[in-house]
């Protein structure tokens, strides 16, 4: 199930075209400001960062300004990188709490540099993104502060249902919210307002920028499923090996094989193999994918509101892309 693609402009089929002038700056930015006294740092950080990851985060942000009329990128590049510090610094501290070999088909930071060196590093990008974003008026940091503390609270909530079979489908979501959807809807959020929108519109942008977070994150599930590793640069049922409460696993706690691999730690190769096939066989990938869509059209129906022009098509085109990925 896909999201409608009718009538898009010609940009709408390489949605990012209209901003690689944009994605470019937030690039040299990035370069910028990961420099540090230490090389170590900066080694690092842009290990992480310039390891394949999509930006996905900024080109949302960067899109919706220019929907919402905005003309002067200065300000939002700025924003951008400090949203892409931020999400970066928390891959950083994930790959330690998980424990995680691989990220981005490479050894991850731990790994490769050790725990200790990580986790500085993420504290390195932590306070560089707030260097970066410090410059701007109270409200807008106040806003990038509040995702922070909600993408802390988030990990937390996690980690209370790890390996916990009385999670909800109401505790998935509440997670996702703080730990994936807070980034993407503070980055709207800026966006619209930097573009001199109302206050009620700015609101709709948060929460436009919610819903697509949300289908992102839902997509991201299905992929430690049934994903291409050689795609998705991790190994498949990442979730279930660390315990992690996906909304998959959460659907499939009723299935024996989900409910041991869930449950049991340092569970074998083999179990893990059979949970996945069950839940594969159990269609509730498939459900999945459909409640990405609901949230991803959720999110098109509020970008309806803003005035039709190319950019507008083009995140619709992304937000599009982003529930069809198989990778």
């Amino acid at each position: 199930m896909t999201l409608d693609s009718r009538s898009r402009s010609p940009h709408a089929a390489t949605p990012l075209r209209l901003i690689e002038g944009d994605l470019a700056l937030v690039e040299k930015r990035i370069a910028e400001v990961i420099r540090a006294r230490e090389p170590r740092l900066t080694e690092i950080a842009d290990y992480l960062i310039n390891a394949g990851g999509k930006r996905v985060r900024p080109a949302v942000a960067l899109l919706v300004f220019r929907a919402c009329g905005g003309a002067d990128v200065t300000d939002m590049v700025d924003l951008s990188v400090s949203l892409e510090l931020i999400h970066t610094a928390t891959l950083l501290h994930d790959d330690i709490i998980d424990s995680s070999d691989v990220r981005r088909g490479k050894d991850a930071a731990p790994v490769r540099f050790g725990i200790a060196d990580t986790l500085v590093t993420g504290d390195f990008l932590f306070s560089r993104a707030f260097q970066v974003c410090g410059r701007f008026e109270e409200s807008i940091v106040s806003w990038a502060a509040d995702a922070c503390v909600q993408l802390t609270e988030g990990e937390i909530l996690q980690g209370r249902f790890r390996r916990n079979t009385t999670v909800t489908e109401q505790d998935y979501f509440e997670i996702i919210a703080r730990k994936t959807a807070s980034l993407f809807a503070v980055g709207t959020r800026i966006a619209a307002y930097l573009a001199k929108l109302p206050g009620a519109e700015v609101d709709a942008m948060e929460t436009c920028g919610r819903e697509i977070g949300v289908a992102f994150q839902m997509i991201d599930d299905v992929l430690d499923i049934d994903g291409d590793p050689a795609k998705t640069g991790k190994r498949i049922g990442t979730d279930l090996v660390d315990g992690n409460p996906s909304l998959p696993i959460v659907w499939g706690l009723e299935i024996p094989a989900v409910r041991r691999a869930f449950l049991e730690e340092n569970c074998g190769a083999a179990a893990i193999e059979e949970a996945l096939a069950a839940v594969k066989k159990s269609g509730v990938a498939s459900r999945v994918r459909e409640g990405a869509v609901a949230h991803a059209q959720a999110a098109t129906a509020i970008l309806d509101r803003l005035p039709a022009s190319d950019f507008r098509d083009a995140i619709r085109a992304l937000v599009c892309d982003l529930v069809d990925r198989q990778l």
